[in-house]
């Protein structure tokens, strides 16, 4: 913390027993290291705070762009969603308007061999009552 080595820490006892004497000397080296000791504590603590407020804010910001990329993803998939129903529902009429092309085609065949019919019959039998 204030990086002092040996020689520092022994110049610094020497002129606190010069300045302080020796009966007052233990008594200063205690409330010294007590007030060392509460510093260091409040250190580590608004250390340790300022840790836990970084690892919210970026969890927060995680979960903020986490939501985000959901919330494209899901947009895309609602795209992807209306133009599947666009293709179904293009599909379907197509399919529906070929089924009633297909019928009418086929009862307009069935017209003209029921008429090939009557006429044949009629051919054949020149006062046949069969119509349609």
């Amino acid at each position: 913390m204030f990086d002092i080595g040996f020689s520092e820490l022994f110049l610094i006892a020497i002129v606190a027993l010069v300045v302080l004497g020796p009966e007052r000397l233990p008594k200063a080296a205690r409330f010294a290291g007590l007030w060392v000791r509460r510093a260091r504590a409040q250190w580590y603590s608004v250390k340790s705070e300022l840790e836990n407020e970084l690892a919210s804010e970026e969890l927060k910001r995680t979960l903020r762009d986490t939501r985000q990329a959901v919330a494209d993803i899901d947009a895309d998939i609602r795209t992807a969603q209306a133009e599947a129903r666009r293709e179904f529902d293009s599909m379907q009429a197509q399919i529906e308007h070929d089924a009633t092309d297909d019928r009418a085609d086929s009862t307009a065949l069935i017209d003209s061999d029921d008429k090939a019919i009557i006429d044949a019959v009629e051919a054949t039998d020149g006062s046949s009552d069969v119509r349609r």
